[in-house]
């Protein structure tokens, strides 16, 4: 990432921090340590419209118990995405952009707000964790994740096929991708009263801080995408579809783990799959949920490059 700076690069002058009341605003700052209530009445512990596996019929007959269980544990996969989410790609983005290690001239005021953003991170990471360990102790239902969330080995096959010329500037992108994207969760789930009001205050304080953070984002992809070589851009911006969709589509392990968990067999847990993530209404809604991430990308101008739009449009994500 050596390319010249134009002369009107943007925001490096002009920088607006949205983080002028961190100290007064940002849960880790702000917020109590959100705790299950014992004596709380629990409608589900995961909305199931938000989890269409959840409806399936073959879950069904296992009884109401066994849907319940089931969204327990996309909870926890929800959860455990959160915080690894943080720990593997947007702590170590933050950490490089506020050290001034990521190969971008940054305003100083930039740079200090990554430090704001590395605290906000490493708080999400911990509350999603601690939540889930008490959400586990309440319902002693274990956990039976995959050792790792679906989006870190969809990560690896990205990184593995890049150019060695941009290798490295993947984690980095896929910040900005996770950061702009609109997730449903953080902001249906805050209002569903069915819930435990701990899992309802632990998405609203993480929403709250995302705001700040979406804003962020948005600003270093305009830099990001300036600082690089337009060989070099050429070579990341086909990739950023993928990064979309590790980022929004389902975590079909952890969803086969969970359905074996409530008593279906293999053969059973994907015909569940298949059935519930028709592959049309599952690709419309990551492109619906990915229209502020892609119309930043098309800001920067990453979708006149041809390949690039071809990318975009095989993914769905555009017209």
């Amino acid at each position: 990432m050596t390319g010249s700076r134009p002369a009107d690069l943007p925001l490096t002058d002009r920088y607006r921090s949205r983080f002028v009341n961190w100290y007064a605003k940002a849960s880790v700052r702000a917020k109590p340590r959100r705790v299950l209530l014992p004596d709380e009445a629990i409608g589900y512990y995961f909305p199931p419209e938000l989890f269409p596996a959840a409806g399936h019929p073959l879950v069904a007959a296992n009884g109401a118990a066994a849907v319940d269980r089931l969204l327990i544990h996309r909870l926890y996969d929800y959860l455990r995405f959160t915080a690894q989410l943080e720990d593997f790609a947007v702590i170590p983005t933050a950490i490089d952009l506020s050290g001034g290690r990521s190969g971008m001239e940054l305003p100083v005021a930039m740079r200090r707000d990554a430090f704001k953003i590395v605290t906000d991170e490493a708080w999400h990471a911990q509350f999603s964790d601690d939540l889930l360990q008490q959400v586990r102790e309440a319902t002693e239902v274990p956990p039976v994740l995959p050792a790792t969330p679906q989006f870190v080995g969809e990560l690896d096959s990205v990184r593995d096929r890049l150019d060695p010329a941009v290798r490295g500037a993947d984690r980095l992108l896929f910040a900005v991708v996770s950061e702009t994207l609109i997730s449903s969760i953080l902001v249906g789930l805050p209002r569903d009263r069915r819930l435990p009001r701990a899992v309802r205050d632990v998405v609203a304080d993480h929403a709250e801080d995302e705001g700040r953070h979406h804003a962020y984002f948005r600003d270093v992809l305009h830099i990001f995408w300036w600082t690089l070589e337009p060989r070099e851009r050429r070579l990341l911006g086909p990739f950023v579809p993928e990064l979309i969709h590790a980022f929004l589509q389902p975590d079909f392990p952890a969803i086969a783990s969970a359905l074996g968990d409530v008593g279906l067999t293999p053969a059973e847990a994907e015909q569940v799959i298949i059935e519930s993530y028709p592959n049309q209404p599952t690709t419309a809604s990551i492109a619906a949920a990915a229209q502020s991430c892609i119309r930043y990308f098309t800001e920067v101008g990453a979708l006149d490059d041809e390949e690039t739009r071809e990318a975009f449009e095989k993914a769905c994500l555009v017209p």
